[in-house]
């Protein structure tokens, strides 16, 4: 069974940065598309960014394109969020999500949607105050 277990988010303030990271444990990282999603009070669990397997691509929601950058340490089993310019709309619970990619692609379309992933963390609160 997968185990995920997100940490480093944190309160900051407009314009500041956080990196989240997410542990991986149970299964062969490397096998395992990721992905970040979001949830802020009242609204629904969104995309966030994506990363395949291998790291070679990332793909990443409108909204945070060009502030946020995912990346991935398949050594450490572990993948990163590294979050700028963060707003107050970037206030929300972040989790990661896993999706098992062995034999099957993983692309933006696939990294989009809550349903493609098998696994979830518990999450961790970013709050960005203004």
């Amino acid at each position: 069974q997968v185990q995920l277990v997100e940490s480093g988010g944190g309160l900051v303030q407009a314009g500041g940065s956080l990196r989240l990271s997410c542990a991986f444990s149970g299964r062969t990282f490397k096998y395992y598309s990721m992905g970040w999603f979001r949830q802020a009070p009242g609204k629904e669990r969104e995309f966030v960014a994506g990363i395949t397997k291998s790291g070679d691509s990332d793909y990443y929601a409108d909204s945070v394109k060009g502030r946020f950058t995912t990346s991935r340490d398949n050594a450490k089993n572990t993948v990163y969020l590294e979050m700028k310019s963060l707003k107050v709309e970037d206030t929300a619970v972040y989790y990661c999500a896993a999706v098992e990619s062995r034999y099957s692609y993983f692309d933006y379309y696939k990294a989009r949607y809550l349903r493609t992933y098998e696994f979830w963390g518990q999450g961790t609160q970013v709050t960005v105050s203004s």
